[in-house]
């Protein structure tokens, strides 16, 4: 059973942010940072996309692909989308998701201990994530990724860069 640990988390975000902040130096573009907004808008938007990348992760990259989708990336948030770009000034929007998850001492020497007797157990951690860019004019995703793996870590800075590098991988220039 998954056990939050606020310590881990506040290590992660901050971790993620720092990174963030470096590729966003990088990209030589104006980027309006919008992570701290806690506006009903926002979350509301956010959470839209959550059931959307959930959605495309199914559905595009999963067992369950959707036959009038043709396997084209056909998505959107719809027109709830131009409210965030009337409140940013942004034309498009990079939308992220990550989860990351870690196996106690005590499952991974459960695991350990089953390997040696042949009982398959579980994998104990897992990272997933996604990542939309969103034409706010339209609402349409026009660039996605995905992340499912059984390792990384998002508590340390070098992992939490390898993991952003990961899941940003062939982002468009």
């Amino acid at each position: 059973m998954a056990e939050p640990r606020a310590d881990w988390t506040t290590a992660a975000l901050k971790h993620l942010n720092e990174v963030y902040r470096e590729r966003k130096a990088k990209a030589g573009m104006q980027i309006v940072d919008m992570a701290d907004d806690t506006s009903d808008e926002v979350a509301e938007l956010n959470a839209l996309h959550g059931a959307v990348g959930t959605a495309i992760t199914v559905h595009h990259f999963g067992p369950l692909k959707l036959a009038t989708k043709e396997g084209k990336l056909d998505w959107s948030l719809g027109s709830e989308a131009n409210a965030l770009r009337q409140r940013s000034g942004a034309d498009y929007a990079l939308f992220t998701f990550i989860r990351d998850n870690y196996a106690s001492k005590e499952r991974i020497a459960a695991m350990i201990v089953g390997a040696l007797f042949g009982v398959g157990i579980h994998p104990g951690g897992i990272q997933t994530g996604y990542a939309s860019l969103v034409d706010l004019q339209t609402g349409r995703i026009v660039w996605f990724n995905r992340l499912v793996r059984g390792s990384g870590d998002l508590r340390e800075r070098d992992a939490a860069r390898e993991t952003l590098d990961a899941l940003l991988a062939e982002f468009p220039k």
